[in-house]
């Protein structure tokens, strides 16, 4: 194994994150308390052929940076180089994924109808779970057809917070603008 995963912790509003980040890319930004964090770690050294190291990276300062800004609502879309590796119909999703605007929402069968496939709504649901970059990936801006909120990993209280607080920056921004 030549190749490392740098991890290091972020201090968000919504507690703390855990970023990881190869020479190649951000390859991880998750709520620390994840149920499922060890298993995408886990995965992330067998998919890229790494060990994981605690320590920093620029790509991680870069995020660090980019996440305090998103927080304190002067950033709406990232510029990280990401490093995201997934099947072929993973990259579609996570690519739909980050094509909903800040503070907009789309539903579970909107995404899956965007990459071609009313019927995959159930895949792109799964696959939205994959989803190991959250808040850059924005996953938690997929809701149910109902407006009901479900499906996110960090955890639906998290997703709720996600939406009012890009909701009201957007509000915010345009009674200024």
């Amino acid at each position: 194994m030549n190749n490392i995963i740098y991890t290091n912790k972020i201090n968000t509003s919504l507690g703390e994150m855990i970023a990881g980040a190869t020479d190649e890319g951000l390859c991880l930004l998750e709520f620390n308390d994840r149920p499922a964090l060890t298993k995408e770690l886990d995965n992330l050294k067998k998919i890229l052929n790494s060990e994981i190291v605690d320590g920093e990276h620029e790509l991680i300062t870069q995020t660090k940076i980019q996440i305090d800004e998103y927080f304190q609502g002067k950033r709406k879309e990232f510029t990280i180089k990401l490093n995201a590796p997934g099947t072929i119909f993973q990259k579609k999703v996570w690519g739909v994924l980050i094509d909903i605007p800040f503070g907009n929402t789309r539903t579970y069968k909107n995404q899956a109808a965007r990459l071609g496939n009313s019927a995959s709504i159930r895949a792109v649901g799964k696959a939205n779970g994959d989803n190991r970059i959250a808040i850059i990936i924005p996953c938690h801006r997929v809701i149910g057809a109902n407006g009901d909120l479900i499906g996110y990993g960090g955890g639906l209280c998290r997703k709720h917070y996600l939406l009012e607080f890009e909701n009201k920056i957007n509000n915010n921004f345009t009674l200024f603008e």
